[in-house]
C-alpha cells in the first residue's frame, strides 16, 4: 500500500519559514520524482517543486529563490523549505510521487499552510 505522508503545515506570519516533509512508504523510492504542489481555494492545483532520483530540481517562478526541495533517498523523506512566505502561499500543500518507469502517480493527503499578512 503506497502512503505519503505530509507534515508541517501550519499557521505562519508573512515573512516566516515553514518546513514541510513527505514521508514515503510502499514505493521503490528511487524510481519516483517527488513532488510538492499546492492548491488554493477556487484554484487549480500547481505545482511548487519537484526533486528527482538524482536530486535535480525544477521550482515554479512564484516560489523561487525562497523555496528549497530536498530528498534524503535513504530514508524515504522529501522535505520542503519555505522562506519569506507571502498570503498568496496560502495553500493545501500536496506531495506527490510519480514513478519514472510505468507513469504511475499517488498523492498525499495534503497540509494546510496558512500565511497571514
Amino acid at each position: 500500500q503506497v502512503q505519503l505522508v505530509e507534515s508541517g503545515g501550519g499557521l505562519v506570519q508573512a515573512g516566516g519559514s515553514l518546513r514541510l516533509s513527505c514521508a514515503a512508504s510502499g514505493i521503490t523510492f528511487s524510481d519516483n520524482t517527488i513532488g510538492w504542489y499546492r492548491q488554493a481555494p477556487g484554484k487549480q492545483r500547481e505545482l511548487v517543486a519537484t526533486i528527482d532520483r538524482l536530486q535535480n530540481t525544477r521550482y515554479a517562478a512564484s516560489v523561487k529563490g525562497r523555496t528549497t526541495i530536498s530528498r534524503d533517498n535513504a530514508k524515504k523523506t522529501v522535505s520542503l523549505q519555505m522562506n519569506s512566505l507571502k498570503p498568496e502561499d496560502t495553500a493545501v500543500y500536496y506531495c506527490n510521487a510519480a514513478n519514472r518507469w510505468n507513469g504511475e502517480t499517488y498523492w498525499g493527503q495534503g497540509t494546510q499552510v496558512t500565511v497571514s499578512a
